[in-house]
């Protein structure tokens, strides 16, 4: 799969690493429906992190689709609420 960090680039992310985003995506989801904004500064980062440490940087030439789009990491809470879906920002 592949996942874009909104101003930053792509990463190709297993499949198997879902489980292990979505953990990170369900405390950014938690963070920002509780206008928390403090555990919000904290769990963003760790989910950028996450991608970056679990994924591969895609090829910066290749003009492949993303199947994810993450928000930047200086997204604000609110903006971060305008793009999660039912599912949070990592559907699974």
């Amino acid at each position: 799969m592949i996942v874009r960090i909104l101003g930053e680039g792509q990463y190709d992310v297993p499949d198997s690493a879902l489980d292990q985003l979505n953990a990170l995506d369900a405390a950014v989801e938690a963070a920002v429906e509780a206008a928390d904004q403090q555990a919000f500064e904290a769990a963003l980062p760790a989910l950028l992190d996450g991608v970056r440490a679990i994924g591969v940087e895609h090829a910066l030439d290749a003009l492949d689709e993303s199947d994810l789009i993450l928000p930047p990491a200086d997204a604000t809470i609110d903006e971060v609420r305008t793009m999660l879906t039912d599912e949070g920002l990592i559907p699974g």
